[in-house]
């Protein structure tokens, strides 16, 4: 997984319920956990801008409900600052779910914007996002 240059604030948290903005079949994610993070016992995960979750599927289709599935943020409402000083922020809390771990959407399109930092992390959804902010 490649570095992000921006200072990206957690925003999420375990717990914490997402949208999927693509069309995988899947509505609404309760997050479960967070890869790849570092911790200190007791301490809450967290994560924010591009960063890889495993997430429960609440709402959607039939088929895809009740599913464990792995996910990557693409939208936080909690502001962050990238290295040219600019603040980014999104109206919703929003993910794609992956259909493995090497990063490969499982829907054919994303709804609504995209940040950046994702781009640059994961190349598979840049393909199919249509607008990057």
């Amino acid at each position: 997984m490649k570095a992000i240059k921006a200072n990206i604030t957690k925003g999420l948290q375990r717990g914490s319920y997402l949208v999927a903005c693509d069309n995988s079949g899947a509505k609404r994610l309760f997050i479960i956990s967070f890869r790849g993070g570092k911790g200190v016992k007791g301490r809450n995960p967290r994560g924010g801008v591009g960063d890889f979750i495993t997430a429960s599927v609440r709402s959607g289709n039939p088929e895809m409900r009740k599913k464990v599935v792995n996910a990557v943020i693409v939208r936080q409402k909690k502001e962050y600052r990238r290295a040219d000083g600019m603040r980014i922020k999104f109206e919703d809390n929003a993910a794609i779910v992956l259909k493995d771990d090497k990063g490969n959407p499982k829907g054919t399109l994303v709804k609504g914007p995209i940040a950046r930092e994702v781009v640059g992390r994961w190349p598979a959804v840049a393909k199919i996002a249509k607008a990057v902010v």
